[in-house]
């Protein structure tokens, strides 16, 4: 009997020093995969570095430019990293098809969703299902000046369509175009001048054809997708409008020439992340013109879980959480914008930062950028096309043929359906 009891306490006393050596030791490591690197992927590491430092768990982060490859490899030797941080919906959407990522519905802490705005918990779904964690999100349909040298222009009183293109006119003399714009974006170029048929099509047509449009329900060669076009034209290739050199000018460098003096452009359709330039902070902006009650079009990376191991979930609550929400835009000085309303509006260090983050997580409707949801054969085909109107204007209806063509071409199943507005 005092063998047998011996026998107990030993094991006993076993467990518990098991318990504790693996209490007190170094947990399981996550691997996260990413785009980011160089100021971006020392910005993010800073919130991987706050997770490691509450939980113990460490995370190995590689970031690449080649993304989309290095993933589709992994996942199809089955050894996919645990997370991975998506460029767009469209991307998410193929993993979801192959089953590749798990949903988020139990996962994510009921604290942080109420925390995240209503919307964004929307444009994370998949299949009703949610599936993503907006790691950084960027406002569109914005149109940037300088109210020094654009004194016309104002946030409270939105330019509509004709007026705009009136002041195009107005301001381009001399040296000096009314637009920048660049096309520029090796291996994607084109997709700058997406965004114009996108916000033409969305605030012309309306959100309900531009959801449509982006789900493969309306035929390029449809009078509301033709009409956006032919109205880029009006600024895109009336002459002396755009600063030239428009399709080989970097995306990147193209609202450079707005700093110059005297200034080569003075208005700019770009994201919100322009106002990350050290000139930015000069800048503001008008909403793009909207023939009815005003919508936004948005982007996102969008972190996934393509594993079930715990220490996998635990990294994916934690980036759901207003903390880890508010770190990189608060390194970034506010040019970088979260989907949560529980980040402190004061980490956007000026008013034109506020107005966006405000936009971002508020009431007004938020539509996803469309070429971002299209299936990548479709969004490819519209970034091509975009350099070949530009090119050949005149053959406009031929672009929009072979457009509609690849669209059929690509199954029901490939497209996604994601709400447009609340």
């Amino acid at each position: 009997m005092r063998t047998m009891r011996a026998v107990t306490l030993a094991a006993v006393a076993l467990l518990v020093t098991g318990i504790g050596a693996c209490a007190g030791g170094e947990r399981s490591s996550v691997t996260v995969l990413a785009s980011w690197t160089g100021g971006e992927a020392e910005a993010f590491q800073q919130v991987l570095d706050r997770f490691t430092a509450q939980t113990g768990i460490r995370v190995d982060y590689r970031g690449t430019r080649a993304l989309n490859q290095v993933l589709t490899a992994e996942v199809q030797k089955g050894a996919p990293p645990d997370i991975a941080v998506l460029p767009s919906p469209g991307d998410l959407g193929g993993y979801v098809r192959r089953s590749a990522v798990r949903p988020l519905d139990e996962v994510i802490d009921t604290g942080a969703e109420q925390s995240h705005s209503p919307q964004w918990l929307r444009l994370e779904q998949i299949g009703g299902r949610r599936y993503a964690v907006a790691i950084k999100t960027s406002l569109k349909s914005l149109i940037w000046y300088d109210p020094r040298r654009v004194p016309g222009l104002s946030g409270d009183r939105p330019p509509t369509w004709n007026e705009l293109v009136e002041l195009s006119g107005r301001l381009s003399t001399g040296d000096t175009a009314a637009w920048c714009m660049g096309m520029g974006s090796t291996p994607v170029s084109g997709w700058p001048g997406t965004d114009w048929i996108e916000d033409l099509v969305l605030h012309r047509a309306g959100p309900a054809v531009y959801q449509r449009w982006a789900a493969g329900q309306v035929p390029w060669t449809a009078p509301e997708i033709r009409q956006a076009w032919t109205a880029w034209s009006q600024v895109a290739l009336r002459p002396g409008h755009v600063r030239g050199g428009v399709l080989f000018t970097e995306f990147g460098d193209a609202g450079q020439a707005m700093h110059t003096d005297p200034p080569g452009c003075l208005l700019h359709h770009q994201a919100s992340f322009v106002i990350g330039d050290s000139r930015g902070a000069a800048l503001d902006f008008v909403p793009f013109p909207s023939d009815g009650p005003r919508a936004w079009e948005v982007s996102a990376d969008l972190a996934a879980l393509f594993t079930d191991k715990p220490e996998a979930r635990e990294l994916m609550r934690f980036l759901a959480t207003d903390e880890a929400q508010s770190i990189w835009p608060a390194a970034s000085h506010g040019s970088v914008f979260s989907a949560n309303r529980g980040v402190d509006q004061a980490i956007y260090d000026n008013p034109v930062s506020r107005r966006i983050a405000q936009t971002l997580t508020g009431e007004a409707a938020l539509c996803f950028d469309a070429s971002d949801l299209m299936p990548s054969a479709m969004t490819n085909a519209f970034y091509r096309a975009i350099l070949e109107y530009l090119q050949s204007p005149d053959r406009l209806d031929p672009i929009l043929r072979q457009l509609d063509q690849v669209r059929t071409a690509i199954p029901a199943t490939d497209w996604l359906n994601v709400p447009c507005g609340p």
